[in-house]
């Protein structure tokens, strides 16, 4: 990781963007809506640290984001399933930046789509480890230094399957489901910290998820996911005053 500064204040930066100086934390950073949030936190002048799988389409992303004038970004290779690291990002990052401003829990996995009783077990630990004990587990990292923050912001990103009984999605709606109601929690604990945490469903987008689970559709007619970035900027930035909401994109 790059090094950063204890004694950096949270507006402290070259950037005059809504981000100027916030440092945030995006996984599943190296494509889809990730990516783009991360090429818009670095536009708004957020310190970025980026988690992925993939270690060259973060590097990819990283040439992309300097390339436009952003600031180099801390890229983190790392699969979210490997629980142990988590939990030692929180201790890296104070030790480094000594607070967190932002996290974006993004990274999401869809599993196979089918009748609920043909979901192999395996297939559905890896999507409940993914999009719901992995975000338990940033929850329990970050949490101590979001709370050094300013105002700490946390965003989660849901889907409408977990409000509706969509047939044929069912580990993926299920795990979405328990994500919105872990974070409702949270942010009921949270209290009169100023962390303020929120749940964003960005509709239909043009991803290479949404391509896999509708595989008919002509993607150019859903939007690129650089449309809906406004929507994390608003919620990320320090003048937010939602708390444990689900908030629409569009």
């Amino acid at each position: 990781m790059s090094a950063g500064s204890k004694d950096n204040p949270a507006g402290a930066s070259a950037g005059q963007g809504r981000l100027a100086g916030r440092v945030a934390v995006i996984t599943g950073a190296s494509r889809g809506i990730g990516a783009a949030v991360a090429e818009r936190f670095a536009k708004e002048g957020a310190k970025l640290i980026l988690i992925a799988r993939t270690n060259g389409a973060l590097e990819e992303l990283d040439d992309g984001i300097r390339a436009a004038g952003g600031a180099a970004p801390t890229l983190v290779p790392l699969d979210l399933r490997d629980f142990d690291a988590l939990d030692r990002l929180g201790a890296s990052l104070y030790e480094r930046h000594g607070r967190l401003d932002i996290l974006v829990g993004n990274a999401g996995a869809l599993g196979q789509l089918g009748p609920l009783g043909h979901i192999p077990p395996q297939v559905w630990q890896e999507v409940m480890d993914v999009n719901v004990t992995a975000n338990y587990r940033l929850i329990r990292s970050l949490d101590p230094l979001l709370r050094q923050s300013d105002a700490g912001r946390a965003i989660f990103v849901t889907s409408g399957v977990a409000r509706m009984p969509f047939a044929y999605f069912g580990a993926y709606a299920v795990s979405k489901a328990a994500l919105e109601h872990m974070v409702k929690v949270w942010a009921a604990e949270l209290g009169k910290t100023n962390i303020r945490a929120n749940l964003l469903d960005p509709g239909v987008v043009r991803t290479r998820m949404r391509a896999t689970a509708f595989p008919g559709e002509d993607p150019m007619q859903h939007p690129e996911p650089s449309a809906i970035t406004q929507s994390f900027v608003d919620l990320a930035s320090p003048d937010c005053t939602r708390q444990g909401e689900i908030v629409d994109a569009y």
